[in-house]
Parts: C-alpha cells; sequence; structure tokens
C-alpha cells in the first residue's frame, strides 16, 4: 500500500525532470557543464598552483640567482687569473704587449663584478660580504703590487713575495665564495626535486578531476548538441572544399544551431563577394608586379651605365683637364688657369657623387649574409683607420660597451665610419669630443653618437636624412651630402630607425636601434 502511494508522487518527479531537461536551451545546457567543470577545475588548479608556486620558487632560486652567481663568480676568477698572467708576463718579458691579458682582465673584472653582485642582492648578507672580500683583496694586490710593477719599480724578491701572498689572498676568498655558493646550489637542487615531485602527485589528482569532468560533459553535451551540430559540420566542410555557390540545406535543431547556420550561410556569401575582390586584385597585383620587374631591371641598367658608360667620359674629361693644368698652367692668363681648376674639380666632384650614389643604391641589394658583429671591435677598427683624422683634429674618441648583432659587418663599419667622420668634420672652436654609447631598449638595442660639434638646429632634424640635402656650403665643409642618408638606409635595412636628438644642446647627438641578438641576449 505504501509503494502505490508513493508512486504517483514518483512519476510527477519524473515528469517534472523530464521537462526540465527539454526545457533547457544549449546556452543553459553549457553553463551546467562548464560550472561542473569550473569547481572541478577550480580544486585541481588550486592544488597545482600551490605545488607549482613552491616548484618555480625553487627553480627561479636556483636558475635565475644561484646559477647565474656561480657563472659570475667563475668568470670573475678567469679575469683575475687573466690579470695575474698578463703581470707575469710582463715581468718575464717586459715589452707591453704582454699586458694584453691584463687590460682584458680589468675589463671582465668590472663587469663581472657588477653581474655578481646583481646575482647577490637578494641573497644572504654572507655571500656579499665574501664577494665583496674578493674585489677588496683583488683591489690590494692591484694596489700594493701591479701599480708598482707597471710604474717601472724595480722586482725585489720581498715585493714578488708580498704579490703572490695577496694574490694567493684573493684565490682564497674566490674559493671561499665558490663553495658557499656550490653549498646553496646542492640545496636548492635538493628543495627543487622535491617541489617537482610533489608537484607531479598534484597534477595527477587534478588530472583525475578535470578528466572525469570533461567525459560527464562529454556525454552529455554529445546528447544534446552534437547531432545537430554534426549535419551543420557537414554542410560546412561543404563549403570548406570550395562548394561557395550552395546555399547550406535548412535544418532543425535548437535555435542557436540555426542562428550558427544562417551566420555560417552569410559568411559563404560574404566569401563568394570577397573572392570575386581578390580575383580582381590578384589581376592588378600581378600587372603591377610585371610594372616592378621592368622598373628594377631599367635601375639595374642604369647603374650599370652609371658605372661603366658614364663614368668613362668622366674619367676622360678630368684626365684631359688635368693634363692642360699640368703642361699649359702658369703659360696662360689667370682666368685660364681658374677655369681650367674648375673644370678639374667639377669633375672630380662629379664622380664621387655617382660613386656615392651608386654605393647608396646598392644598401641592402648584396648578397652579403647575415653574421654575428660585434660592434665594439667593429667601431675601434673605425677608430684605428680614422686614426689619421682623429690625430689632425685632436679628436678623442670614448667607447662604452658595445654589444654584439646581427647584421651585414661592412655596413654596419659604413654607420660608424659616416657617423665618426661627421664628428670630425664639423667641429667648433675646442677639440672634437666623440663618444658612441649603447643601451638596451624593450626588444632593441639604443646606440648613439654625440660630439661637441657646432650642432644641427631641431628644425633639420629630417633633413639631413634625404640624400644630397646639405646645410653649409661645400666650401666650409666639403662632401656630396650622402653621409647621413646612408646611415638611415642601412640601419632601416637592419630593421632599426634613426634620429637626431633634439634635446641634446652640447653639440650633435645621432641616435638608431638596431635589433637585439636573442641568442646571445635572451
Amino acid at each position: 500500500m505504501a509503494d502505490e502511494a508513493l508512486r504517483p508522487a514518483a512519476v510527477r518527479r519524473r515528469r517534472g525532470a523530464a521537462k526540465f531537461v527539454q526545457g533547457l536551451r544549449v546556452g543553459q545546457w553549457l553553463g551546467l557543464s562548464i560550472g561542473v567543470l569550473l569547481i572541478l577545475a577550480v580544486i585541481g588548479i588550486g592544488l597545482a598552483l600551490a605545488a607549482n608556486s613552491r616548484l618555480t620558487d625553487r627553480r627561479n632560486l636556483l636558475l635565475d640567482r644561484i646559477g647565474p652567481a656561480r657563472l659570475a663568480a667563475l668568470d670573475l676568477e678567469n679575469a683575475l687569473v687573466n690579470e695575474e698572467t698578463g703581470v707575469r708576463g710582463f715581468i718575464i718579458a717586459g715589452q707591453a704587449q704582454f699586458l694584453q691579458p691584463y687590460q682584458d682582465g680589468l675589463l671582465a673584472e668590472t663587469r663581472d663584478y657588477r653581474q655578481l653582485q646583481t646575482r647577490l642582492r637578494a641573497s644572504a648578507a654572507a655571500y656579499r660580504i665574501d664577494a665583496d672580500l674578493v674585489q677588496s683583496r683583488a683591489t690590494a694586490w692591484q694596489r700594493a703590487y701591479v701599480a708598482p710593477v707597471l710604474r717601472g719599480r724595480h722586482l725585489t724578491p720581498a715585493l714578488d713575495s708580498m704579490g703572490k701572498a695577496l694574490f694567493d689572498a684573493v684565490r682564497r676568498s674566490l674559493s671561499r665564495l665558490q663553495a658557499a655558493l656550490n653549498t646553496r646550489d646542492s640545496h636548492a637542487r635538493a628543495d627543487l626535486y622535491g617541489a617537482a615531485h610533489n608537484l607531479t602527485d598534484t597534477l595527477v589528482v587534478a588530472g583525475v578531476l578535470i578528466v572525469v569532468g570533461l567525459i560527464g560533459a562529454a556525454v552529455l553535451l554529445r546528447l544534446i548538441v552534437t547531432a545537430p551540430l554534426v549535419r551543420l559540420g557537414r554542410e560546412a566542410r561543404r563549403v570548406t572544399r570550395g562548394d561557395f555557390e550552395t546555399p547550406l540545406a535548412i535544418m532543425g535543431g535548437a535555435r542557436e544551431i540555426v542562428a550558427v547556420r544562417g551566420d555560417v550561410d552569410a559568411m559563404r556569401e560574404i566569401i563568394v563577394g570577397e573572392l570575386a575582390t581578390v580575383s580582381s586584385a590578384r589581376a592588378r597585383l600581378q600587372e603591377q608586379a610585371v610594372e616592378l620587374e621592368r622598373s628594377n631591371a631599367e635601375l639595374e641598367q642604369f647603374a650599370y651605365v652609371a658605372s661603366h658608360d658614364l663614368q668613362e667620359p668622366l674619367r676622360k674629361v678630368a684626365s684631359f683637364c688635368q693634363a692642360l693644368e699640368q703642361r699649359y698652367g702658369g703659360q696662360l692668363d689667370d682666368w685660364a688657369d681658374q677655369y681650367i681648376h674648375f673644370a678639374v674639380d667639377g669633375a672630380k666632384r662629379m664622380q664621387i657623387l655617382i660613386n656615392d650614389l651608386l654605393a647608396f643604391s646598392r644598401v641592402g641589394r648584396g648578397e652579403h649574409p647575415r653574421e654575428l658583429v660585434d660592434l665594439a671591435k667593429l667601431a675601434a677598427e673605425e677608430r684605428s683607420s680614422l686614426s689619421e683624422a682623429l690625430a689632425e683634429a685632436g679628436a678623442t674618441l670614448e667607447l662604452a660597451d658595445l654589444p654584439v648583432v646581427r647584421g651585414d659587418r661592412a655596413l654596419l663599419a659604413s654607420v660608424f665610419q659616416n657617423l665618426i667622420a661627421n664628428a670630425v668634420k664639423f667641429r667648433a672652436a675646442d677639440p672634437p669630443v666623440i663618444r658612441i654609447d649603447a643601451h638596451r631598449e624593450a626588444g632593441h638595442w639604443e646606440l648613439s653618437c654625440a660630439d661637441n660639434g657646432i650642432g644641427i638646429d631641431p628644425e633639420y632634424a629630417e633633413r639631413i636624412f634625404v640624400i644630397f640635402q646639405r646645410l653649409q656650403s661645400k666650401e666650409s665643409y666639403p662632401g656630396t651630402g650622402i653621409g647621413l642618408a646612408m646611415c638611415r638606409k642601412i640601419v632601416e635595412y637592419h630593421g632599426g630607425r634613426i634620429w637626431l636628438d633634439t634635446d641634446y644642446a652640447e653639440g650633435t647627438c645621432i641616435r638608431f636601434t638596431l635589433p637585439i641578438t636573442e641568442e646571445i641576449y635572451p
């Protein structure tokens, strides 16, 4: 009797449930499924994040602080050993060229110590004290032993013994620092392995929760949504195979699926219209490509004519004018000598203009592969090649710590050569002081070449980069006015930009950017 009394209520509950299920829209089913999945995912992700946070802390400690600090300490040791080797070589040979390892070691020591201090900034005070002790003992060795030796003081057994003792103290400080860092590295690795195992276990639990939820949601949604979408998918694939002309079949299903079908069909109609537009644009593009090929061929022919056919008669004019000047100079009146001089000078300047124009047109058209270029070494080479002009002007060229980039070595050398030469040429009354510097920005290096010369008015900030544009007369400052235009074309060819720093008031400052080489500076 009790079962019969309960049966109508159970039937009513089942019917109510069925009605509720049939009344849900696709979005509501998705919301319900996503809600359940989100709860499971939040639980799993919360556990995983907690474990991952611990793993990340251990990994960051090992990779970002301890590992780089150990490497910096090793580099610092190599730098100090190079210094000691250079000094020993100088003492034995008595020649300044044997000091090169010492000079290189000094530069490397400054850089490596700065990196070491940066990595130890957030570490315990004991590590920083050890690092400071290394520096202080190295400084003591340099002042008490190296400085007297370099000043020419006679090396006595007492001085040599003191130098050895001081450098042994440096070695002991380095060994102590490295031992401390190695111990800390071992502890950090043990913590890292423990955190990794914990994360693995947590991910397994989270994965099981999420997989169970996904399986349940997949079964539910397949019954509610997937079947109508399969039919819509068949129609969509027919469109993707290229049948754009036939409209999509009318199909039933949930209201959202019908709406999606209408959107897909509208998209098909848009594609039909776009295809017609693209076909027309492609035809125009092909015509422009043909025209561009013809134009490039004409430019190449012009370059050939300029480099051969035009220069040959120009050389002949210059040669015969020079012959007139040499043979009949002083035999004619002053006007005739002046006219001959004008002709020779004009022919020479025309040759320079043609050669500069050809060089400008060839930028970016060569077959030279991109290579790693050490800008510090490249700038030093240009300083050497311009040493005569620098010495004649009494100029000082200062080079900062420049990066390594990937590019065309010859073209980048031309940029430095033009910038340095301009700084020497457009100098003021005081001897030129030129400084080339670099610093890292977001995604690129920003380099600068600053001088104390006559400066450039900000209103000419764009004009100076236009080919053959000059702000002064050729009588005051010789040249063709192509240098900065060449620099702009080379920098843009390398993916950078160049500009005049209008805020620089002490002279002229040209700034330009070059992409960062990721394999060297990640």
